[in-house]
């Protein structure tokens, strides 16, 4: 039998798969030059692969935030709310300041976007999403120490379960759950945008609560090993 092809968890710099969201880089790279206009790759801890135990998921790349920078959440208001709280729950360290080359390092901990590349209005739509999933199903493979998984938004989360395996109607979004699928705990959380904080769909308290439910479910798969090993 021959053997089926190993996915890249990361597109080429030119991917050409979605030809909508190819053709809008593009043209914000002759509008931006200096920008990283560019699918935008997982973000990972010096560490490596093995070290990671949790991933969060992201819908796409902010215009004038990880399309600009080339780091997921770096330079827009959500990249503020995330990873100040990813430092305080000890999944990050350094201080964010909103530029890739400001030292924050991520501890355990990994981030992506279920769609790499930056998308008109910032609306991808099915066919990207799904096209995108090429690279979700890998990254997601790529992580052997992998337990926990957080969807930032009901497209992150769809395309995950999607990608673990599962059906969207098993596993309904909803804020603040958590779910076996895959393996792997899957935490849901609405998207720590401007307009949800502004709106009040996401309040910093509700997104608070989440990364303690991971924390709290990390640290007890901690201490199930060292009592094992006892």
């Amino acid at each position: 039998m021959t053997a089926l092809p190993v996915l890249p968890a990361e597109p080429s710099r030119d991917c050409p798969l979605c030809p909508r969201l190819h053709d809008f880089i593009a043209a914000w790279r002759l509008r931006e030059p200096t920008w990283f206009n560019a699918p935008v790759p997982t973000f990972l801890p010096p560490e490596g692969d093995p070290s990671v135990r949790f991933l969060v998921v992201g819908l796409a790349p902010g215009l004038r935030g990880a399309n600009r920078t080339g780091r997921p959440f770096t330079g827009d208001y959500a990249g503020d709310l995330l990873y100040s709280t990813l430092i305080r729950f000890g999944f990050a360290r350094g201080q964010f300041l909103a530029r890739p080359d400001d030292g924050l390092e991520l501890v355990g901990t990994a981030i992506t976007n279920a769609v790499r590349c930056v998308p008109p209005e910032n609306k991808p739509v099915g066919a990207e999403i799904a096209t995108c999933r090429t690279f979700l199903v890998p990254t997601l493979q790529r992580f052997p120490n992998l337990e926990a998984v957080l969807t930032l938004g009901a497209i992150a989360h769809q395309s995950t379960v999607r990608a673990l395996g599962g059906r969207v109607a098993a596993f309904p979004f909803k804020h603040g759950t958590a779910a076996p699928i895959g393996g792997l705990t899957l935490f849901s959380s609405y998207h720590c945008s401007r307009y949800n904080t502004n709106t009040g769909v996401l309040t910093e308290a509700m997104f608070v609560q989440v990364f303690e439910a991971v924390r709290r479910h990390l640290d007890q798969g901690n201490e199930s090993r060292l009592t094992g090993r006892a």
